[in-house]
């Protein structure tokens, strides 16, 4: 049965305050998406979560992202995997490495133009690192919005949702004001398409 009308419907609407979003509970929010779930798209899910463990992130979860039957978890995971190969390229250009060293690259490689690769590497010319780190995020943010824009009642929404609810829970933890606003941003963006 699928109920994403259902589940999308039924995400807490937290209120604005400070207060609200630092008392984020993230894990139970995706517990709660979780047990409404089935078959393969609480595997989806899984797999959506499992590529925010950094010790999860080798080629064998991105050839498994990258085959799902799922668009949404296809095209973020690639764009997740160029984002970071972009990084690793301009560290090792600015430490003076070896080029390609620690790419992770795939086969599908040959054939993937990262048309985004501008915009990353104008975020990592940034010389605050916090600033880096933001402007990263608000590229897989925008990502998310970008490939659920025709899209209201559907698995690629709660998958959007979930991710950027880990980007706010990342920045919760880092800087509780930027989390804050991340966390408006998303409440706003939900009320907005209910």
């Amino acid at each position: 049965m699928k109920n994403y009308e259902y589940i999308i419907a039924s995400l807490p609407v937290i209120q604005q305050d400070d207060r609200s979003a630092a008392n984020l509970d993230v894990e139970n929010l995706h517990e709660q998406i979780l047990e409404q779930l089935d078959g393969g798209d609480r595997e989806d899910f899984l797999l959506l979560l499992d590529g925010f463990r950094p010790d999860r992130l080798d080629g064998d979860f991105y050839r498994k992202a990258l085959a799902s039957r799922n668009g949404f978890m296809r095209e973020y995971f690639l764009y997740d995997l160029n984002v970071r190969n972009t990084k690793v390229e301009y560290l090792n250009h600015a430490l003076a490495r070896p080029e390609g060293q620690d790419m992770l690259l795939l086969d599908e490689d040959d054939e993937n133009v990262f048309e985004g690769k501008e915009q990353v590497q104008a975020v990592l010319e940034q010389n605050d690192i916090l600033s880096r780190e933001r402007g990263l995020d608000d590229l897989m943010w925008a990502k998310c919005e970008e490939l659920t824009t025709m899209h209201v009642f559907d698995l690629d929404v709660i998958l959007a949702f979930a991710a950027r609810l880990q980007i706010i829970d990342r920045w919760l933890r880092l800087d509780p004001e930027t989390g804050r606003e991340l966390f408006r941003k998303l409440v706003n963006e939900i009320r907005n398409n209910r």
